[in-house]
């Protein structure tokens, strides 16, 4: 038997029909296009299931259990979605509407915890009881794996890294808070650093990047450029390492992981990414003179992480 593994995005819906050695052997993958009703969500995630079905070669018949990994928090005990801000979910009954669709065991956790799973199991947390896998994406996800079990807290909502605030009075989070990790560490806010920055350079390398329409600017669209030789591109490269790297200090000053991996389409950026990350670390971290230090890496399995995670919800 298979099991199916659902990454539910703020922009994309990703899943992944996934084997007993951790191989994903058939995807599927539509536009999350949120906010819009939860029903119509639930729609497109039973439409992405049959697709990655379908690519596996399976029927609905070969699989065992369905796991999402959905942001926001999750309620264990009732699978309902509590609350999730890049969904705009308030009480969604979301395992109850994904088993009627499916007739399958349906069972959900927080995508950045599915991920630190999936991580721990079968990627970069091998070996590691205390890991913590951090995801720049739409938001910043943070999954924290202590002696070998998810920290998930009291009302399911734990860990969640993304949302502890960084700069006071800072930039408005979708949360309602100022100043969270999130709204300087996310590729949505790389995104909005490269703009700003592009405004106050008309002369960037950064406008011939993206054709000269800012709405077309990536996460990649800064990186390009300080590849090029761009100033401006490198200035808000630094700078975005520089919020990247405050928020990972917190998260090693206060579980002191083995492993700590970086995930999401950033970390494609790899050591360009990370090297002056870990500079930033080892002049800020309080256990300097430890003989043990966490290893900061890239997630070895990508994207795929949250959909294998889900998977091993089941």
């Amino acid at each position: 038997m298979y099991k199916v593994g659902v990454d539910l995005g703020g922009t994309n819906i990703a899943v992944g029909v996934v084997d007993e050695k951790y191989s994903i052997i058939g995807k599927g993958k539509v536009k999350t296009n949120a906010p819009r009703p939860a029903e119509e969500i639930f729609a497109d995630i039973k439409k992405a299931i049959d697709m990655a079905v379908a690519d596996a070669g399976l029927t609905m018949a070969d699989i065992e259990s369905v796991g999402v990994g959905t942001p926001g928090s999750v309620n264990q005990d009732t699978g309902m979605i509590e609350f999730s801000n890049n969904l705009a979910f308030n009480n969604v009954p979301a395992k109850k509407m994904l088993e009627e669709l499916t007739g399958k065991p349906c069972y959900f956790e927080n995508d950045a915890n599915a991920a630190a799973l999936g991580e721990a199991y079968a990627g970069a947390g091998n070996g590691a009881k205390n890991f913590v896998a951090v995801t720049l994406g739409t938001g910043v996800g943070s999954g924290i794996i202590v002696d070998g079990k998810i920290v998930s807290g009291m009302n399911f909502a734990g860990g969640e890294m993304g949302h502890t605030v960084i700069v006071v009075d800072g930039i408005p989070c979708n949360c309602g808070r100022n100043g969270c990790w999130e709204s300087y560490a996310s590729a949505t806010a790389l995104i909005a650093q490269t703009k700003a920055k592009m405004k106050e350079c008309p002369d960037s390398k950064m406008w011939e990047l993206c054709g000269g329409d800012i709405n077309k600017v990536s996460g990649r669209t800064s990186f390009n450029a300080m590849y090029a030789g761009d100033e401006a591109g490198r200035e808000v490269v630094e700078r975005y390492q520089y919020y990247v790297a405050v928020g990972i200090i917190n998260i090693i000053n206060i579980f002191q992981p083995e492993v700590l991996c970086v995930g999401g389409g950033i970390s494609n950026e790899g050591d360009n990414l990370l090297d002056p990350i870990r500079e930033y670390v080892k002049k800020e971290r309080y256990s300097k003179h430890a003989k043990k230090q966490t290893e900061i890496c890239k997630a070895v399995l990508g994207n795929d992480a949250g959909i294998i995670g889900a998977a091993l919800l089941g």
